[in-house]
């Protein structure tokens, strides 16, 4: 069976899914509406409604798994609110506690760098906030786990709340140039 697969810049404001699986929130957008996908095409991975940047897309099930898994790192950019210090960068670093499924979890260890200037991302079309609530920055956070919005929590659990958080790669796939929407269809993804 030939199996397809895609790379798409998520929007702002999208959820991860194709379909409506609540019947009271029929107002969401979703994947579906950014193209026209082949049939039993899924999210590897999600991205809440929040995030924006690379997902990937298959009708594998077993590329999905593959990739999901730890051996692929997950590369973020992310907008905080504050000045991060040193000693966040490093807590980050070693792992956090956060919360999953109501229970505390050690993140592993990963990456966590202050970018020396800002990405140039396009304005998101709702505002993050200006300047006169005070002082942000940038980091990228390299993780090769993913759980339920692990990079927000591991953000505040240092002290400074994720304002904003891009996703520029999973493994080998970068967003690059990718546009907001925009989306690509590949020969294979791993």
């Amino acid at each position: 069976m030939l199996h397809s697969h895609y790379i798409l810049h998520k929007p702002y404001g999208y959820v991860s899914q194709f379909i409506h699986n609540e019947p009271t929130r029929k107002n969401k957008k979703m994947l579906g509406e950014l193209h026209d996908f082949t049939s039993g095409t899924m999210a590897i991975g999600r991205l809440d409604k929040d995030s924006e940047g690379l997902l990937l897309l298959t009708t594998d099930g077993k590329v999905s798994a593959k990739i999901t898994g730890r051996g692929f790192e997950k590369e973020y950019y992310v907008q905080l609110d504050g000045l991060i210090t040193q000693a966040a960068l490093d807590q980050l670093r070693t792992g956090v506690d956060i919360s999953v499924n109501k229970q505390i979890y050690r993140t592993l260890p990963g990456t966590a760098t202050l970018l020396a200037t800002p990405p140039e991302f396009p304005k998101r079309s709702k505002p993050v906030r200006d300047d006169r609530h005070g002082p942000t920055c940038w980091v990228s956070i390299v993780i090769r786990e993913g759980k339920y919005r692990q990079v927000r929590k591991m953000t505040a659990a240092v002290g400074f709340p994720t304002l904003r958080l891009v996703r520029i790669r999973i493994g080998e796939w970068q967003l690059g140039e990718l546009q907001s929407g925009e989306v690509k269809e590949v020969d294979r993804l791993v």
